[in-house]
C-alpha cells in the first residue's frame, strides 16, 4: 500500500496501531482529491499484495457449510471445528500455489475471510461484529491425502491426518488484494461464493470449470457466532483473520475426485468483495533460496 498523508503504510499497520479510521479517511481523500498521490488511484499499475500481508493469527473453521457437510455424508457438527494456518501460507493474487513434495491431492476452498479490527476476548454474538474490521476473499488450499481423506489416497496408502501440514503448508492461503470494510457489508449473510479450476493441459485447457457455487447463507454458524466462539478461548487481536469455511463442490468429494495439477490456475470469488487467482506449480519449480 502507498502511504497517504503520513498515515499508516498498510492495513496491517493501521489495525495493529489502532489507526484504521485514519487510514479510511486518508484513502477517501486520495480518491476524491485531484492533487493526491496518483499512485493511490491507479491499482492497475500496482503489484497486488494480500489485503492483510502479515496476520497475527489465522484461524480456520471446518465443516461450517451445511451442503459441504452433506456432501461428505457426515452429521451436522454440534460446534465449529477450529484449525490453524500461519503467515507462511499467505500469498498474493497471481503468486504461485506450490504443490509440496509428497502430495498429489491439492484441493481448493473458497472462503470468506474475516479481519479482526478490535481486540475480542469472550465477546457475545450480539457484540461480535463490532470487533470486525472487514472482509477479504481467501482460498484454503488443502492437501487432502495429508489431511487423511480416504478419497484422496491410493490403494494401500494411509493419510497422516495432520491438518496443520495439510492446510498450513507454504502458499496454502491465497488472499485477495481487496479489503471491504465491515460497514460496506453490515450483514454478510447472503454473499455468493464461487471457485473455478482452469486446467493447464488437456481438452479443457484454459477453460474455467466451475467447482463451487454457494452462499454464506448456508453457514451453520454465522460470522458473529464464529467470532464469539473463537474468542471464548482464543483472544483475537487486530489483524487476525478467520477463514470461515467453504461450500460444497470441492474436488475431493467429486466422482471421480478432481485435484489441482501443476500448470492449472485456480480462481476464488466472493460477490461484493473480490477475487484471488493463482497458478499451481510443482515444488521443483521453486528455489529453496527464495
Amino acid at each position: 500500500m502507498v502511504p497517504l498523508d503520513g498515515g499508516p503504510a498498510s492495513l496491517d499497520e493501521a489495525l495493529v496501531e489502532e489507526r484504521f479510521d485514519e487510514l479510511v479517511a486518508a484513502v477517501a481523500r486520495a480518491l476524491t482529491d485531484p492533487g493526491a498521490d496518483a499512485r493511490a488511484r491507479q491499482p492497475a499499475d500496482l503489484s497486488p499484495l494480500p489485503a492483510v500481508e502479515f496476520p497475527g493469527k489465522i484461524v480456520g473453521i471446518g465443516l461450517n457449510y451445511r451442503d459441504h457437510v452433506v456432501e461428505q455424508h457426515l452429521e451436522i457438527p454440534a460446534r465449529p471445528t477450529l484449525f490453524a494456518k500461519f503467515g507462511n501460507a499467505v500469498i498474493a493474487d497471481g503468486e504461485a500455489i506450490v504443490r509440496p513434495e509428497g502430495t498429489a491431492a491439492l484441493d481448493l476452498e473458497v472462503e470468506l475471510g474475516v479481519v479482526i479490527g478490535r481486540r475480542a476476548r469472550r465477546v457475545t454474538p450480539g457484540d461480535a461484529l463490532a470487533h470486525v474490521a472487514g472482509y477479504v476473499v481467501v482460498n484454503d488450499v488443502t492437501a487432502r491425502d495429508w489431511q487423511g481423506n480416504r478419497a484422496a489416497l491410493l490403494p494401500g496408502e494411509r493419510g497422516d491426518g495432520q491438518w496443520l501440514r495439510a492446510k498450513g503448508s507454504d502458499t496454502f492461503l491465497p488472499m485477495g488484494p481487496v479489503f471491504v470494510s465491515a460497514d460496506e457489508v453490515p450483514l454478510p449473510l447472503a454473499l455468493r461464493l464461487r471457485s473455478w479450476r482452469i486446467p493447464g493441459s488437456g481438452p479443457q485447457q484454459g477453460e474455467r470449470i466451475l467447482m463451487q457455487d454457494g452462499t454464506t447463507a448456508d453457514m451453520l454458524v454465522d460470522v458473529a457466532g464464529l467470532v464469539a466462539f473463537v474468542s471464548a478461548s482464543l483472544t483475537l487481536e487486530p489483524g487476525d483473520v478467520l477463514a470461515t469455511g467453504t461450500p460444497s463442490g470441492v474436488g475431493v468429494f467429486r466422482d471421480p475426485p478432481i485435484f489441482l495439477e501443476p500448470g492449472d490456475r485456480v480462481r476464488c470469488e466472493i460477490e461484493e468483495i473480490g477475487s484471488v487467482e493463482n497458478p499451481v506449480v510443482e515444488w521443483t519449480a521453486v528455489s529453496d533460496e527464495a
